[in-house]
């Protein structure tokens, strides 16, 4: 009896690259290298533009790479493409699904064309859809559509899925029914590749993420490594009346303990490593320079803060916004190099 040998990696790509041709041409992936350990819920972040997207198309077999190599399941496109087909399951984005079929329908015609998997009906258990079994797709809520697009990447019951912002749009109630759908999916063994634009949705879900920006990986590890390796773990904010003068800026990067303090519209945020010991003299000085604030918080730094850090913007639904340079001791040694 011959054993199939389990791959080290769920998915690996190495030296990546995929250019367009144009005058300049496009390089949309510049040397991408990824590895991903089966059961893993693997996180891809980045905005719009930053090779996310075409570096996932490349794993799907949807693209092929200019260079470079990219294996799944310890299989390659252009060699074994029906087997990869066989074991991997694809949930885009905005999935277009015929609206004159049933849910159990719709699962019916995607498990045709699995050579093995599950039946409808337990697809449709395993993304809380049972109900809905005779509900026409155009008849459903956004967040029963997304849940039917999940279940039809399980309905063959894959080893391996990807998943492309699955969340967006819904509402707070589908999204933790989709995270509970992943979760159990993962702690079943299998692999999630999943790509958000929601930072506390990779936090939660991911055990690894790797940051993209301009077709490069520029940040890869757990959550918590990537917070850490901010160096300040703990960010407060502020909100005031009234005007806010730009010696106030100057004064708070002033304050010991103070890493760097980036002004937005109306919020000032102060990155600290002991906020109880910045807060006592903080509060002291923009009293005693007369501005009266209307909120003050401390929170934890997160994955967005990891992102703003490396880019310089905010990653949103809507794209990327740039933020102001920071101020302090921690900046001005960032700007002066080395």
């Amino acid at each position: 009896m011959v054993i199939a040998k389990t791959p080290e990696w769920a998915l690996a790509c190495r030296s990546l690259v995929k250019t367009y041709p144009g005058k300049p041409p496009v390089e949309a992936v510049r040397g991408i290298d990824l590895a991903v350990r089966p059961g893993e819920c693997f996180g891809v972040l980045g905005p719009n533009g930053a090779g996310k997207t075409t570096t996932i198309e490349i794993l799907e077999g949807l693209l092929s790479a200019t260079s470079g190599e990219a294996e799944v399941l310890g299989m390659h496109w252009g060699r074994d493409d029906r087997q990869i087909r066989q074991r991997i399951g694809i949930s885009l984005q905005e999935t277009q699904l015929s609206e004159r079929l049933t849910v159990r329908e719709t699962l019916q015609l995607f498990r045709s064309l699995y050579p093995r998997g599950i039946s409808a009906d337990e697809a449709m258990d395993r993304v809380s859809l049972r109900e809905k079994a005779h509900s026409w797709v155009k008849k459903l809520s956004g967040g029963q559509k997304q849940r039917l697009a999940v279940a039809t990447a399980l309905v063959g019951d894959p080893e391996l899925v990807f998943l492309d912002e699955p969340t967006t749009g819904l509402d707070p109630t589908s999204r933790r029914q989709l995270w509970e759908i992943i979760q159990t999916f993962t702690g079943q063994g299998r692999t999630v590749l999943l790509t958000t634009h929601y930072m506390d949705e990779a936090e939660r879900l991911c055990g690894r993420v790797a940051i993209f920006d301009a077709g490069r990986v520029i940040a890869l590890g757990t959550p918590a490594e990537l917070i850490r390796s901010l160096g300040a773990e703990h960010r407060i904010e502020l909100s005031w009346e009234g005007q806010w003068p730009e010696a106030a800026t100057r004064l708070l990067a002033g304050i010991r303990g103070v890493e760097s303090v980036v002004h937005g519209d109306q919020q000032v945020t102060l990155t600290v490593e002991r906020p109880h010991e910045v807060l006592p003299p903080l509060v002291e000085q923009l009293t005693a320079a007369g501005i009266r604030l209307t909120n003050l918080a401390t929170r934890q730094a997160s994955l967005e803060d990891v992102f703003v850090s490396l880019t310089g913007r905010h990653l949103t639904d809507e794209g990327v916004t740039a933020v102001p340079e920071p101020s302090g001791p921690e900046a001005s040694r960032e700007r002066a190099g080395p």
